[in-house]
């Protein structure tokens, strides 16, 4: 079976003939038709993750997949052969940058039917993260105020759609030229990042998503309301992200330590701040499935790459200009 493997962290991916999924009693294997490009695969490439997620090397990487089902495990009865699927693999059973992989009959949901397989393959861990983020943790209501960064990125794209489809007033950053395509998605306030400080510009909201961190972090604390939350998708990791990991005392220790400096803050002004690291859900997924079908909810995808060019198509993620999601195409 052909697949892109991380033979050792920072350095390029390579192509290889590897074995064939092992297909557990409770799994799904998966012809892979789609798979999304998402920064957390070029991470683990360059080895940032290797502390909390100790993956052995050479490791397949991908995060995202849609695809047709072609064998089942013995327990499974929620998906048989023939059936369109997509899914985010658990993070200890990344791979989709493979012919194949075996997926948890609980991490796959039914492929939306109004939208393509790259369509699909876009979506998983982005849309799973924003549903995670508002949904489950936010808890958004109507009237709130949310703020989204980086707008017109793989998440900020679905998330704004969705903090819209919840009621939310919904303000995000985004460049000059992007402006139009985010207010089409739903938003209702846009910042130049480049040419204006939404620090200066938005107060008094409810919940904050970023996904850059550093200062913008920082400073997205202070447009929050007391008793408002940031939710951040780039770190620092918390405590309790530590503890559901199940990270060692000394990794703990460090976790900790990384986000002191911010949880401090937050403190300090009356608001929270978490730390997100998404998971797997199938049943979160069949929820954003029943949104995308009615229309609330759509994919973006801003560019498809052919299969054999993977290692290409993930460095060309540090380049700007991609709406939404880039996609790899095994067809």
């Amino acid at each position: 079976m052909r697949a892109f493997v991380v033979t050792q962290y920072k350095e390029p991916l390579q192509e290889a003939d590897v074995p064939e999924p092992t297909v557990g009693e409770r799994d799904v294997l998966v012809r892979v038709e789609a798979a999304g490009l998402n920064p957390l695969d070029e991470k683990i490439r360059a080895g940032e993750f290797k502390q909390i997620l100790p993956y052995k090397l050479p490791l397949i990487l991908g995060n995202d997949v849609a695809g047709t089902v072609i064998g089942v495990g013995a327990a499974v009865r929620g998906f048989k052969p023939g059936d369109e699927v997509y899914a985010r693999p658990a993070a200890d059973r990344i791979g989709t940058f493979a012919e194949r992989i075996a997926v948890a009959e609980g991490d796959v949901a039914l492929k939306p039917a109004s939208i393509s397989m790259d369509e699909a393959g876009s979506l998983p861990l982005v849309a799973l993260t924003a549903w995670q983020a508002l949904v489950e943790r936010g808890r958004v209501r109507p009237g709130q105020k949310v703020l989204i960064h980086a707008g017109a990125g793989g998440v900020g794209s679905i998330a704004i759609q969705l903090a819209a489809h919840l009621g939310a007033h919904v303000a995000t950053t985004a460049g000059a030229s992007n402006a139009d395509f985010v207010r089409a998605l739903g938003a209702d306030t846009v910042i130049d990042y480049r040419t204006q400080d939404f620090e200066q510009l938005l107060t008094g909201y409810d919940l904050v998503l970023d996904s850059l961190g550093g200062e913008t972090l920082e400073k997205s604390l202070r447009v929050l309301k007391p008793g408002g939350k940031a939710i951040g998708i780039a770190g620092p990791p918390d405590p309790a992200f530590a503890r559901e990991a199940g990270l060692n005392p000394l990794l703990r220790l460090a976790v900790t330590a990384l986000s002191r400096k911010i949880r401090k803050q937050a403190k300090k002004l009356g608001v929270a701040y978490e730390f997100l690291f998404m998971r797997a859900s199938g049943e979160q997924l069949r929820q954003i499935t029943a949104l995308i079908d009615q229309g609330a909810v759509r994919p973006v995808v801003g560019k498809v790459f052919p299969f054999d060019q993977i290692p290409h198509a993930l460095r060309s993620l540090s380049q700007a200009g991609i709406r939404g999601k880039a996609v790899i195409a095994n067809s």
